[in-house]
């Protein structure tokens, strides 16, 4: 934990993304955090806005309706490598997306949905995600050591299951995850951004029109059903849960093994008492925070925070992994303790737009997790931790590889 917080730290230009530790939050943002959580923040392209990154705050800022979501208000990207606003305007509308609309326009598309993702639902789905966690360690096992626990563990089965749930053809998987990742790589150059879009706009309006066709017990047969939405939302809605269904969930997996297998006491104490594995899994998404750039905001009106004024049409980035890591709210945050009661984290956002699939999200990972330490109890690193290599530069935190032996 840094202790040295008295030296001013200027204000950033930019988003500070620098890690000395692939689990650890850039060190500027605690200090950060330490002597003004809501401070000034200067923008890539050169306007000021704010930086939050403490929890109340953070809380605060993403339940207040007085900061919105809306794409054409926040076009000021929290990165070092933001679009040009030529390319910005190139970007296709997405009518839709819930994560750029307020409500009551949100309050809509998100009803539309909620019976979709219910606990008792996501609860049935435990004995199909039980079989395919075995499954892919089955194949493991036969294929045996070493193997790269992203390609074949951790990305297969979040894309499994929300292909199930879908309805999405699993062995179309490499064409959707190829678009997704390039998607989430931040140095994508916008070409080739824009055509993994069209891309897998393409394949997924082929998709629906087969579904419209010969309709299947599945969540885009029973929004076309619904007869709600018009075939653009139709498809700016399945877009999104298929990649943001299989990317975060993926990464959280890969990474969070990656953290108990650098954290050995907290790996033995899993393995001792495996009913850990909820409060795991909490203390996990806590202190890894893949979602590590944004969500931003734009204030509709003059807003005071924390003795802060956010004037009308300022630009607001919550940084959530900082907000985890606030001593305020967490005891010592910077450790990873999988018995602390870690409730009341952030990760899976607040508020209106608070993720809609976090059950889900938490069932495969109660699954997965325990399924493979009890396969693999000498699971280990197949190569200095320094040589696991992250993913690109990335809107959200994951590994590029991560290769094991047992």
């Amino acid at each position: 934990m840094l202790s040295d917080t008295t030296e001013p730290v200027p204000i950033p230009r930019g988003l500070p993304t620098h890690r000395d530790c692939p689990f650890d939050p850039p060190a500027d943002l605690a200090r950060l955090r330490a002597q003004r959580p809501v401070s000034r923040m200067i923008y890539p392209d050169g306007h000021e806005g704010w930086l939050v990154t403490g929890y109340a705050q953070a809380r605060a800022v993403l339940a207040d309706p007085r900061f919105s979501s809306r794409r054409d208000l926040n076009r000021h990207i929290p990165i070092p490598h933001p679009l040009a606003e030529e390319d910005a305007d190139a970007l296709p509308p997405m009518p839709g997306a819930l994560t750029q609309l307020d409500p009551p326009e949100h309050t809509r598309y998100r009803k539309l949905l909620t019976g979709q993702f219910t606990v008792r639902r996501m609860k049935l789905l435990t004995p199909r995600i039980e079989r395919m966690a075995e499954k892919h360690l089955d194949a493991l096992e036969q294929a045996g050591p070493p193997a790269d626990l992203v390609r074949d563990f951790a990305l297969p089965i979040p894309s499994l299951v929300i292909c199930d749930l879908l309805g999405v053809p699993y062995e179309d998987h490499e064409r959707f995850q190829r678009d997704s990742a390039t998607m989430f790589n931040l140095d994508s150059p916008v070409d080739e951004l824009m055509a993994a879009l069209a891309d897998l706009s393409q394949y997924l309006t082929e998709l629906v029109a087969r579904k419209r066709a010969e309709p299947d017990d599945d969540l885009i047969s029973g929004l076309i059903a619904g007869d709600t939405l018009t075939a653009e939302e139709l498809l700016t809605m399945v877009l999104t849960l298929l990649v943001a269904g299989h990317e975060t969930t993926a990464n959280m997996l890969s990474l969070g093994t990656f953290a108990l297998l650098r954290h050995p006491d907290q790996l033995a104490a899993l393995r001792a008492d495996p009913a850990l594995i909820g409060n795991a899994v909490e203390e996990l998404m806590r202190y890894l925070s893949i979602v590590h750039i944004g969500p931003i905001r734009a204030a509709l009106e003059d807003v005071e925070l924390d003795g802060v004024l956010i004037k009308a049409g300022e630009s607001v980035t919550i940084n959530l992994p900082a907000a985890n890591r606030d001593p305020a709210r967490f005891a010592d945050p910077e450790k990873l303790d999988i018995t602390r009661p870690a409730t009341g984290h952030v990760s899976f956002g607040h508020g209106v737009h608070q993720c809609l699939g976090q059950q889900l999200a938490r069932i495969e990972m109660r699954v997965a997790f325990p399924a493979l330490l009890r396969r693999f109890p000498g699971l280990r690193l197949a190569v200095a931790p320094e040589e696991v290599p992250m993913r690109p530069n990335g809107s959200l935190l994951g590994l590029d590889r991560l290769p094991v032996t047992w």
